[in-house]
């Protein structure tokens, strides 16, 4: 395919979309982070809009990059931060209590990144494997010792996969379903690989959480949908599945824990399942004039993050950034703001100290320039990580740095109130 294609219809029921309720405008791609001055120059931009199903509800962007462009090297890392690892070690005990899962069984994680959530099901004597498109992110898992397959997952790897492994008692995917542009074919492939009473386990950002906290930042172009229990329902019934049961977790500003199995052991959606799109309705998830009010909101919330930065810059304090997510992309370059205001950003991921943010040339440096520069106040970009970058700089606070949250509007960091969950 070439690097942008434009879908016309929606990725789970084929009905055609209506007009985007949110335009971002021309993107750079959040995670392909350039490592010089004609990097950065040469990059290129992509629409970022963002429409909802009129049938099925699923919020999606209809821009697809090639996921060869996206994924085949990445970036990201899930064991970076304290909050993930703490997470990893409460999502595996949850799925090994839930299926009695022992040592002759077999969890397959889909993207599994770095194999962080794996070593922690390890822990619980269960055999793992995992399956991570980035050929650079699978050779450090497997220096873990986790064992990862690299490819792209669909219905097809997970037909070969089921049969050089064998079923699995469970198949996890998380935070990957919003970046495939055939979520049904994911799912199809995901339970061709369970045991008839196995279970596929997602997690995603929840899309309600997106529109109550204004999370406009999350929308980047490897997340092709935000889903709502009633989306993810539908998906479940396009693949052939049942959406069993769904539990709302802190994660990443807050998502859905998604459990489907094949309806030939679950005929039916769980009774959670059915009361939660019914409140999701009651809430306005539905309704069109939901998502304008919130493509108001996120204009509203440029407006003021543009004029705190020009009180800042104009009272002379100095600003730079916490962190290099790919949601410092989508809000710096939405708000129009470069190296000149936010002169840097510092992170602990070697793989991003050294380059710059895409779009806007904000360089990443290392942690330690935050107290040895000591800008007057520093935005957390990764605010779902806020409480624990506060408590990790304490040196830089003591030094009369502050810092301040960009979301949902702009505002000094509270340790009363540490955020956002995680």
């Amino acid at each position: 395919m070439s690097v942008h294609t434009r879908r016309g219809a929606c990725r789970a029921c084929g009905t055609p979309f209506d007009a985007p309720f949110l335009q971002l405008g021309p993107m750079p791609l959040a995670n392909n982070l350039p490592r010089s001055e004609e990097e950065l120059a040469g990059q290129g931009r992509y629409p970022l809009d963002v429409c909802v199903c009129r049938t099925c509800t699923l919020v999606q962007t209809p821009d697809v990059i090639d996921p060869q462009v996206l994924f085949a090297h990445y970036v990201y890392l899930t064991g970076m931060s304290e909050t993930m690892r703490a997470h990893n070690r409460a999502y595996a005990a949850h799925v090994v209590a839930l299926v009695r899962a022992g040592a002759g069984d077999l969890v397959v994680d889909i993207a599994s990144n770095d194999g962080s959530l794996l070593l922690e099901v390890q822990a619980h004597g269960v055999r793992t494997l995992g399956v991570e498109p980035a050929a650079n992110v699978a050779e450090i898992a497997r220096g873990r010792g986790v064992e990862t397959v690299t490819r792209f997952f669909d219905e097809a790897a997970g037909a070969d996969l089921r049969t050089s492994v064998g079923p699995a008692r469970v198949v996890l995917a998380n935070n990957v379903l919003a970046h495939v542009d055939d979520p049904v074919g994911f799912l199809r492939g995901a339970s061709r690989m369970i045991a008839p009473d196995g279970l596929v386990i997602v997690e995603a950002p929840y899309v309600g959480e997106m529109l109550d906290r204004l999370e406009y930042d999350t929308i980047y172009h490897e997340h092709l949908s935000y889903f709502s229990i009633a989306a993810l329902a539908r998906l479940a019934e396009e693949a052939g599945l049942s959406l069993v049961r769904v539990d709302h977790v802190a994660i990443h500003g807050g998502s859905l824990r998604a459990h489907f199995g094949a309806r030939a052991t679950w005929p039916a959606h769980g009774a959670d399942v059915v009361a939660g799109i019914a409140a999701e309705r009651a809430r306005g998830l539905a309704d069109p004039a939901r998502y304008r009010r919130f493509a108001a909101d996120v204009t509203a919330n440029r407006a003021a993050l543009q004029a705190l930065v020009g009180a800042l810059r104009a009272a002379g304090r100095t600003l730079a950034g916490y962190g290099a997510p790919a949601k410092a992309t989508t809000l710096l370059n939405y708000c129009g703001l470069g190296a000149d205001a936010i002169t840097f950003t510092v992170d602990r991921n070697p793989l991003k100290v050294g380059a710059f943010v895409p779009g806007v040339g904000v360089p990443i440096l290392p942690v330690d320039a935050l107290v040895e520069r000591r800008p007057d106040v520093a935005l957390i970009f990764p605010w779902n990580l806020a409480a624990e970058i506060a408590r990790q700089q304490a040196p830089y606070r003591a030094t009369g740095g502050q810092f301040y949250l960009p979301l949902p509007m702009p505002r000094p960091f509270d340790d009363d109130q540490a955020g956002r969950p995680a």
